[in-house]
């Protein structure tokens, strides 16, 4: 009889700190090497950084912190950020004024993503990316927990 395969999932919190960005990126290409899937890891690690940016600085608000979530479920990979925050997300991503330092985040993820969201929580929001045909260097097979 075979098991039906589970969709692996890794989470981590991580304070409201410039710093934690770095963790962010690094937390994410360990959990997609250990996992076998590289093959998209510079987008990944791209969104990563923009969402974990906007979360500590427009979503976690001062003493809280902010989770990124990692889920492999077939060939999909899905990155997720929540914040605690009550600020409201419009996902329909605006053009940058041409002369602002900043503005581009959501942007950038946007368009390296195969699909974009955020999902309203109880407390605060998540803002989610897709990656989608993201195929295993080593395989996970079914019993990769």
């Amino acid at each position: 009889m075979r098991w039906p395969l589970v969709p692996l999932s890794r989470h981590r919190r991580f304070p409201r700190s410039r710093a934690s960005v770095r963790d962010a990126r690094a937390f994410v290409r360990q959990v997609l090497t250990g996992w076998g899937h590289t093959d998209r890891l510079d987008d990944i690690t791209l969104c990563v950084s923009e969402l974990a940016t906007n979360a500590l600085l427009h979503g976690a608000p001062p003493g809280r912190e902010y989770c990124v979530s990692l889920t492999l479920d077939g060939s999909v990979i899905r990155l997720a950020v929540r914040d605690s925050g009550d600020r409201q997300l419009d996902i329909d991503v605006r053009e940058a004024d041409p002369e602002a330092c900043s503005g581009r985040g959501l942007r950038l993820a946007q368009e390296v993503a195969d699909d974009m969201g955020v999902a309203q929580e109880d407390v605060g929001k998540s803002v989610w990316v897709d990656f989608k045909g993201a195929s295993s260097s080593e395989g996970t097979g079914e019993n990769a927990y």
